[in-house]
């Protein structure tokens, strides 16, 4: 089969597109024919081995153990191994592979039940592959970590990028009055996405408009949580998705501390695959709550292109995959 293979850490051109065996189908695996995947900041982070910390979480301090990267797939059951009850050959499925070894980025990939639920029908296979990471990440952040309500305030900050432009969709579908901050030429994109409200950041700074939000998502943070908590209400939440290491780091360790004092809550998400969460997005793919918005298209060949379009941070939405 051909594969997107990595055998050192760092940019797009250590990316190879190679002839290698199909994964063997174990007892408790399922064999998927890839049909599609997409690209996150994951993978680019992984392809580089930064920050140092992915590699300490993921192995290989000097050469990646990942050597297939890639954990947004959708495809066809190929084989079941005897111990797998809800998949049989012909189902079609996607999923998040981040937690069976990744491999997305090839013809075929082994995963387990749990990382796999059945795609809707209506939804084509590239539509699919685009919503696992970033949905599970805006879904964990606004549920459970800011424990959205209908009638909130909700502000996403970077709703143009992957993970806002589905936590955009999913406040809306929460009852939740949305806010969504970004670029001049990308307003009009995530204004079709159901924002009551849209901000352009570069004419509006947002901690400076004297508004009230009961919820931020931060899935862009490149200022200090502490220029952005005077814009929430009391008792009010800010949750950090993405953006700069240095920001990510100051909520991990400083978190805690900064909801003391300012006596707002201050998260970082940190996500957790499972298949429950996987089967609540399919429901509101079908419902139509969630559509994915897709920047561009490529081939499986044009991977190391994909990654290096996106490190650009100009993609809007997601970008997809088409194996």
């Amino acid at each position: 089969m051909r594969a997107i293979v990595q055998t050192e850490y760092g940019s797009a051109d250590v990316l190879r597109l190679e002839e290698i065996d199909k994964p063997v189908v174990l007892d408790n695996s399922v064999l998927v024919r890839v049909h599609a995947a997409s690209v996150n900041a994951g993978d680019w982070h992984l392809m580089r081995g930064t920050p140092f910390l992915s590699r300490l979480m993921f192995g290989g301090l000097l050469k990646p153990k990942i050597k297939i990267l890639g954990f947004d797939v959708a495809g066809r059951v190929e084989a079941v191994g005897k111990n797998v009850t809800q998949f049989k050959p012909g189902d079609e499925v996607f999923g998040d592979l981040s937690e069976c070894g990744f491999g997305a980025f090839a013809e075929y990939v082994c995963a387990t039940e749990a990382a796999l639920v059945l795609k809707p029908i209506a939804t084509t296979f590239e539509d699919a592959a685009t919503v696992p990471g970033a949905a599970l990440t805006a879904l964990q952040a606004l549920r459970d970590m800011g424990q959205i309500q209908s009638g909130q305030q909700v502000l996403i900050n970077g709703a143009s990028g992957g993970v806002g432009s589905f936590a955009v969709q999913i406040a809306k579908a929460f009852g939740a009055e949305v806010t969504a901050v970004c670029s001049t030429k990308k307003m009009d994109r995530v204004r079709s996405l159901g924002a009551d409200h849209v901000v352009d950041y570069t004419q509006v700074d947002i901690t400076q408009n004297g508004q009230r939000y009961d919820l931020m998502l931060d899935a862009a943070a490149y200022r200090s949580v502490f220029d952005y908590l005077p814009s929430l209400t009391t008792q009010g939440t800010y949750v950090i998705v993405g953006g700069s290491t240095a920001r990510l780091f100051q909520i991990m360790i400083f978190g805690s501390w900064i909801s003391r004092i300012s006596r707002r809550r201050v998260k970082c998400v940190v996500v957790k695959p499972n298949q429950k969460d996987l089967i609540t997005l399919r429901e509101l793919m079908v419902a139509g709550k969630i559509n994915p918005l897709i920047d561009q298209h490529y081939t499986l060949s044009e991977v190391p292109e994909a990654i290096r379009h996106l490190e650009q941070r100009q993609v809007v939405g997601k970008v997809a995959i088409r194996v």
